[in-house]
Formats: structure tokens, C-alpha cells, sequence
């Protein structure tokens, strides 16, 4: 999927979560304090479907990469 320039709000989108503002910073405020053992695909709030999205995106190296590494940095 071609999705130009990803942005958070398209990936959480496109891992079919609600995607405006309030509802990102939310989830993120929720799932904050990620151990760094844990990769961030493993992470036990990912259903399957997401989680493998996420791991076929970072080891494609993907558009969606950039912001994946992002969500990343502000989960932990």
C-alpha cells in the first residue's frame, strides 16, 4: 500500500485504531513503559494481525518504518 508519506495518524489508521489526535496520544499514554527487552511487535496490546504488520513493515524496511520507529521511541 502506497500511502506516500506515513504519518502517525495513517499508521494507527492502517492498524485499524482510531486515528485522531486524542485517541493517539490516549493509547499511547495507556501502553507508555514498553520494557526495551520487548520488541516493539511483541508488545502484548497488538492483536496478531497488527503485530505482524508491524514486524513485515520494520524488516522490509517500509514506508511505514519511519513512524513505526517513532511510535516505538514515545511507547517506551
Amino acid at each position: 500500500m502506497n500511502v506516500g508519506n506515513p504519518t502517525m495518524n495513517t499508521l494507527f489508521g492502517q492498524l485499524g485504531l482510531p486515528s485522531d489526535e486524542q485517541s493517539i496520544e490516549n493509547f499511547i499514554e495507556r501502553n507508555q513503559g514498553l520494557a526495551d527487552a520487548v520488541r516493539l511487535e511483541n508488545a502484548p496490546f497488538w492483536t496478531s494481525a497488527q503485530s505482524a504488520f508491524i514486524q513485515n513493515s520494520l524488516d522490509e524496511d517500509a514506508e511505514w518504518a519511519e513512524v513505526i520507529d517513532q511510535l516505538d521511541s514515545r511507547l517506551r
